[in-house]
């Protein structure tokens, strides 16, 4: 009787699950068939990349293909890390928000009444109208210096202030307004070191250390870290940059402390995990880290193109982020219930994730996913 009951009951689950995983792999081989892995990496001169594909709010598969490094045998796996450049910004705007509903900020508030050893510099553009939290995440507040190149390994590294002022060791200008706060979109990396800045003067420590409270220890994001210098004991785990030629870049890879703009070292996994949580806050579902109100504040268009660290698609109902550092360019986008998150560790990367991208469109019938 015992076994009858363990047939009719367990049986079909079992059933139902290798049913699954079948047709997971079945879409993978025909994702592979229309973008071709060997021809592509090759044609671009990009040794890897790792995609992930959210389906429904879940993590539908992961996968690596290619080396860590150029005529290397190091495969690639499911957990190497990535530099996520850019998307670092989504990231970090999430554990902001989360400071600002306990009250330790509030969006239209003059940013300078929470910052000590810095501030913005008052001139004719701040007359009348300060720079804000809202405007540094939504990449209207005025501030200049688009991206940062990062430190190859060994040199001397700038500290924030160093940064913003634009001091040696610095290899960026110094971060000033010079555009009215809140009259154009104007993307500024710049914009979110302040942020940084505020975080860490307000919490009294490292923003690694806060980025692991606040967001990627709740999400168990175990395979993250915003520690620059990425720390030795990751080294093994990391893959490295390359130029269009296909060449390791000199170092490995280069160090940002521009961390909060550029310095997440993660895997599309991860991402995916990070991605989820936003969904399902947007729907009221979660609040590990924000709860729906923020969440949709998020992803409400402020200037541009742009909500509050989310790249828009409005009319789609589509929230992302791409991210390019020296030898590395990833993308990652979702709606309100999938996603796709790819990274890649040459600097042609981007035409790689073009090709998945459409791949994957095609086999799940979805639209609006192109970078």
């Amino acid at each position: 009787m015992t076994r009858i009951l363990f047939l009719a009951f367990v049986l079909p689950t079992l059933l139902l699950l290798r049913a699954e995983d079948a047709s997971v792999a079945g879409r993978i081989r025909k994702i592979e068939e229309r973008w071709k892995p060997a021809q592509s990496l090759a044609l671009y001169k990009v040794p890897g990349v790792s995609v992930a594909v959210i389906r429904d709010s879940k993590l539908d598969w992961a996968k690596a293909y290619g080396v860590k490094i150029a005529g290397d045998k190091h495969a690639l796996d499911v957990a190497t890390l990535f530099q996520a450049a850019s998307i670092s910004k989504s990231v970090a705007a999430v554990a902001a928000m989360h400071m600002v509903q306990f009250g330790n900020f509030t969006l239209d508030e003059n940013v300078n009444s929470k910052l000590t050893a810095w501030q913005v510099k008052d001139n004719p553009f701040t007359v009348d109208a300060k720079v804000t939290l809202r405007g540094l995440l939504s990449h209207s507040a005025g501030l200049t210096v688009h991206g940062f190149g990062g430190y190859e390994k060994g040199k001397p590294l700038p500290v924030i202030t160093q940064i913003l002022n634009g001091e040696k060791p610095a290899n960026s200008p110094p971060v000033v307004v010079d555009i009215v706060p809140g009259t154009r979109w104007r993307y500024s990396g710049g914009g979110y070191t302040v942020v940084q800045l505020m975080m860490q003067e307000r919490l009294k420590k490292s923003f690694a250390d806060i980025m692991q409270m606040i967001v990627l220890g709740k999400l168990e994001m175990r395979d993250s870290t915003y520690a620059q210098p990425l720390p030795r004991a990751l080294h093994s785990r990391a893959s490295f940059g390359h130029d269009k030629n296909g060449r390791a870049i000199k170092g490995d890879w280069h160090t940002y402390p521009e961390q909060a703009a550029a310095g997440l070292w993660t895997t599309p996994s991860d991402l995916a995990r990070f991605l989820i949580e936003i969904q399902k806050s947007a729907r009221g579902e979660s609040n590990k880290v924000i709860e729906k109100k923020t969440a949709l504040d998020m992803l409400t268009l402020q200037k541009g193109a742009y909500g509050l660290g989310f790249s828009l698609k409005p009319e789609h109902g589509g929230f992302g982020h791409n991210g390019s550092n020296e030898g590395f360019k990833c993308y990652m986008h979702a709606n309100g219930r999938d996603g796709i998150v790819i990274m890649t560790n040459g600097d042609l990367g981007f035409k790689v994730i073009e090709e998945i991208v459409s791949a994957i469109e095609s086999e799940y019938g979805w639209k609006n996913f192109k970078p």
